[in-house]
């Protein structure tokens, strides 16, 4: 039996579920892997609160780079969470030679690049997979299951806390800051909530899913954001009653060479698998040219769910460091190629919901249908809802597909007219076509 001597930094929730799953499940990891994991040292600036496990007395140290330099141990595991001092842990780390393995989606979003050529340029490697889905092994499935695949596209639902809000808003009715405290009082939500509920988490998450689909790590800024912050109770209502249900997606597809990626909230139809994901489980709905549609759905964030993705990483890490591997796969994948080509935003072909509200006046929709044509959007249907007590009626109107510098040009030029009682709301209409 081979033991490996494991340096963790960072002993919030998720390092305790790791030192927690160790302890229920270290001995059934021996015998299955042959290596015995050591929790050798901790590292965190408190070493006094209780986390609900008990360590070995002089494991615990608030000296971070004291765990990283210490030549007993084997492979760091980074849980600091930023972009800062974070950065610096895993890079002298690797630079030492030795295997990172980090849940830090935002790390790898904003410095990916320079942490995977620092890996492989050390012959050393970086494991990341409870960094998106929390322990849904999605990115263990893209660099092993589906490696024979192109990637044709990609939908996730990859924040609990907005699938949570969104999932209540449609079951009781009830408005979105509401649902937003109750989600903030369960610890669901942080405060301030703006990395949830802006799509930036999200965001972060896709680039990495993107970045290994298609071999090059990708920037920030080639994912335009839009989150779900106050989110209308109307379009949940009108969704139900079209058929469809809001979800916050991240959206990767190939476009003949050129890489689409977005986050945005989207209406998908009630029948897809992926519309009956809910409360705060994620998903990630993979289509290859090989394989065709696969769904992979769990836990997307928690001490023991994530807890075990770094877990399986540790092991992986400590296998490839035992028998010299060098670079693994999570780093040869994502430095494949130089730059990858995006699809520009403005020309994003997409279907949309629209819903206006316009003054009872004969010829009102005539303008807004005039506008529409203008700027090559077709209409698939229109609903005209209740007359409202100030005179202004909704409407709601599903289209065609359409570029999406036409839609927003269509509706600067509809908000301006004379008719329009508000600005209009638009979404995402998914088909997965």
């Amino acid at each position: 039996m081979k033991e490996i001597k494991i340096g963790i930094l960072g002993f919030g929730t998720v390092g305790a579920g790791v030192v927690e799953g160790f302890q229920k499940n270290g001995a059934l990891m021996a015998e299955r892997t042959g290596i015995t994991p050591v929790v050798a040292k901790i590292a965190d600036l408190d070493i006094t609160t209780d986390r609900g496990i008990t360590v070995p007395e002089g494991v615990l140290t608030t000296d971070a780079m004291s765990v990283i330099t210490d030549p007993s141990i084997d492979l760091v595991v980074e849980l600091v969470g930023g972009t800062s001092v974070a950065r610096q842990f895993t890079l002298e780390a690797l630079k030492q030679g030795k295997p990172v393995i980090t849940a830090n989606k935002a790390l790898l979003a904003d410095h990916g690049e320079e942490i995977y050529k620092t890996a492989r340029d050390n012959n050393t490697g970086i494991y990341y997979e409870a960094a998106v889905g929390g322990g849904i092994p999605i990115l263990r499935a893209q660099r092993a299951g589906l490696i024979g695949n192109q990637i044709e596209s990609i939908y996730g639902i990859l924040n609990g806390t907005c699938n949570y809000i969104l999932t209540r808003m449609e079951r009781e009715g009830l408005p979105f800051d509401e649902i937003l405290a109750d989600a903030q009082a369960l610890g669901y939500a942080e405060t301030p909530p703006d990395l949830d509920i802006d799509g930036i988490d999200t965001a972060h998450k896709a680039v990495v899913l993107a970045s290994m689909a298609y071999g090059a790590p990708v920037p920030m800024d080639a994912c335009p954001t839009k989150g779900v912050r106050g989110l209308s109770a109307s379009e949940i209502v009108n969704a139900d009653e079209l058929g469809y249900r809001v979800k916050l997606l991240a959206i990767i597809k190939d476009n003949a060479g050129e890489v689409e990626l977005s986050v945005e909230p989207a209406m998908v139809p009630k029948s897809h698998m992926i519309a009956s994901v809910s409360d705060s489980f994620n998903a990630v709905f993979v289509k290859g040219d090989i394989v065709d549609d696969t769904m992979y759905y769990g836990r997307g964030a928690g001490r023991l769910p994530t807890g075990s993705a770094v877990i399986g990483d540790i092991m992986e890490a400590a296998s490839d460091k035992l028998v010299g591997k060098g670079a693994p796969v999570s780093v040869t994948m994502m430095l494949q190629k130089d730059a990858l080509n995006y699809c520009s935003a403005d020309n994003i072909e997409k279907r949309c919901y629209v819903r206006l509200c316009l003054e009872d006046k004969p010829g009102a929709m005539a303008q807004v249908m005039t506008i529409f044509g203008k700027h090559n959007i077709s209409i698939a249907s229109v609903v005209q809802k209740e007359l409202h007590e100030s005179g202004c009626a909704p409407v709601v109107i599903l289209t065609q597909t359409a570029k999406e510098s036409e839609f927003v040009a269509a509706m600067d030029e509809i908000a301006a007219l004379d008719v329009s009682c508000m600005e209009p709301i638009r979404m995402r209409l998914e088909d997965f076509e």
